[in-house]
């Protein structure tokens, strides 16, 4: 054990030296490579020694320089050295106080790991481990580390006691009526609170780790009865296939394993809502989880549900469809208003009634600029102010929006660098963007006004419609793990539009979507209204009044 722990050592100074014969730097920069991308599949190569001196040794070799790593030594009676590795912060120490009196009041010379695991220790969570690959990953992610002299293996302590958030209502996306819970930073407790809305072992979550430095843990969850194992296995292949230092948040995750890097559109839908993530795992999606972010993936994500909520489906359909118009039409509005403006003012005024034509006009005739660079100017004030107010402590981020709206605004029209009817558009651009669901769906069509606009300026209705065809021809051509991008709409699945721009009653939907491939299309059957109306459930007429029987008991005799 001491020659293998000095051998993977030396290879690793070795690896961090720059002063190498030039004939070596080739066999040095692949041995980089490995002990880079792969440095925990070199440990799990490193076997537990049975001197307990030795695995001393190496773990301090490892955690040079760590103050947050601790090793404490102690005796098992009879005099058995021990010792437990683990990261200050990261373990309940309750927990593990109460494990190590178990240890020290241990009596009869136990030392088989197996023996101890199964009957001595207070800990509801142990798994046993032969390598320092699993022992580091572990101990490294909360788990307590129990190595004992003469033993080749070690038992890791499930007694995590991370400070984490407690679970609250997500601030992206709030709803009227549904769950007012979401998803936190720890990721047992995303998959617990997922595990609660799917009770069934069909339920799937298989464990990853990725990232050189952070080996971050992550967790993809999938229903093994729906979703289909070729698109499992592409999205377990890419997540493989990611060779970085560390993750941080699941954005990094969404961006390496997205179909096309380079459209403004989302290819992968994330949220903060366990439900979301339950009704996705039940049309045959697969989610993401990511330790350390409250924000979960959702493969694969086609257009139509930037538009859609969770709330739909908890409301009557009624008002769902007409929320999902009302969106439908402030998308188009979001997107073309300023173009649409630009292009009538510039080159189709006849489109305009003369009254207002006149008007517009007169309010344009003092500005010294262009009707596009007057919506440039605008449109980029507008960006800059809503950033502000992100960024901005909540207090003062409500005082600049309403310092920009009313003060800067009215200001910019006084003084004649701005039109009024350019502050009425901007601003209905703007509430427009704010009713698309989807935040990153927000922002593409943020950003994709601005070519639109510069080709109204430049060709009028022409450049508008051409713009537009490109933008749909664009859709058309992405995939989402090789589910086309506008589907259902293109290619047209019929069925499906029933869950489109109306929501059908879910009596209707009885069938999952066509356009994701499952095992399994059927979601429901719609006996029930059928037999409510045969039950006379409708008119009432098979209910029984109790008040009526009621009058005549109390009739006197012979009446």
């Amino acid at each position: 054990m001491v020659n293998t722990s000095k051998q993977l050592m030396k290879r690793i100074l070795n690896k961090r030296s720059s002063d190498q014969p030039p004939d070596e730097e080739k066999d040095q920069s692949s041995l980089h490579d490995s002990l880079d991308y792969h440095f925990i599949e070199e440990l799990k190569e490193t076997k537990i020694s049975l001197l307990l001196s030795d695995n001393h040794t190496f773990i301090k070799h490892l955690f040079q320089d760590c103050s947050d790593i601790v090793v404490r030594e102690f005796e098992i009676e009879p005099n058995i050295p021990a010792l437990l590795f683990f990261v200050d912060g990261l373990t309940n120490t309750q927990l593990l106080n109460d494990t190590m009196k178990s240890l020290m009041l241990l009596g009869g010379g136990e030392t088989s790991i197996e023996r101890i695991a199964g009957t001595i220790l207070p800990v509801s969570q142990t798994q046993i481990s032969d390598n320092y690959g699993d022992l580091l990953v572990s101990v490294l992610s909360g788990d307590v580390a129990l190595l004992v002299e003469g033993n080749t293996k070690a038992v890791l302590l499930g007694i995590r006691g991370t400070e984490k958030r407690s679970v609250a209502e997500p601030e992206t996306e709030t709803v009227v009526r549904g769950p007012k819970e979401g998803f936190v930073e720890s990721i047992r407790t995303n998959t617990s609170m997922i595990r609660r809305k799917l009770k069934t072992p069909r339920l799937k979550m298989k464990s990853m780790t990725v990232g050189k430095e952070s080996n971050t843990s992550l967790v993809v969850c999938y229903l093994d009865d729906l979703a289909m194992p070729s698109l499992i296995e592409e999205v377990v292949k890419r997540i493989e296939q990611i060779k970085i230092d560390a993750i941080i948040e699941s954005g990094m995750i969404e961006e390496l394993i997205q179909d096309d890097t380079y459209s403004p559109f989302p290819q992968i839908q994330y949220t903060e809502r366990p439900d979301v993530i339950a009704s996705a795992l039940l049309q045959g999606r697969v989610a993401i989880l990511i330790d350390g972010t409250p924000f979960a993936l959702i493969v694969p994500f086609v257009f139509i549900q930037i538009m859609q909520t969770s709330e739909d489906y908890y409301e009557r359909f009624q008002i769902a469809t007409l929320l999902r118009l009302l969106r439908y039409v402030f998308l188009f509005l979001s997107l073309t208003t300023p173009a649409l403006y630009v292009a009538i003012t510039t080159y189709h005024q006849e489109l305009l009634p003369t009254t207002l034509m006149l008007s517009v006009a007169a309010a344009r005739e003092a500005i010294p600029f262009p009707a596009v660079i007057e919506a440039f100017i605008m449109e980029i004030t507008f960006e800059a102010l809503r950033e502000a107010g992100i960024r901005l402590p909540k207090a003062v981020g409500s005082a600049v929006s309403i310092l920009g709206a009313l003060v800067v605004g009215q200001a910019a029209v006084q003084a004649g660098i701005v039109s009024a009817p350019m502050v009425i558009v901007v601003s209905i651009t703007g509430i427009a963007s704010f009713t698309i669901p989807r935040f990153n769906g927000a922002i593409a069509v943020r950003m994709l006004r601005f070519p639109i606009l510069i080709a109204g300026s430049l060709f009028g209705f022409y450049g508008i419609f051409f713009s537009l065809m490109i933008l749909i021809g664009h859709m058309a051509n992405l995939r989402s793990f090789g589910v086309p991008y506008l589907s259902p709409i293109g290619p047209l699945s019929v069925p499906d539009l029933k869950d489109v721009m109306i929501r059908a009653p879910l009596w209707q939907m009885k069938e999952r979507p066509e356009f994701m491939a499952v095992q399994d299309t059927q979601n429901m059957d719609n006996k029930l209204p059928q037999q409510i109306k045969e039950d006379g459930g409708v008119d009432g007429s098979r209910i029984h009044h109790e008040h009526k029987s009621s009058e005549e008991g109390n009739k006197p005799d012979g009446s």
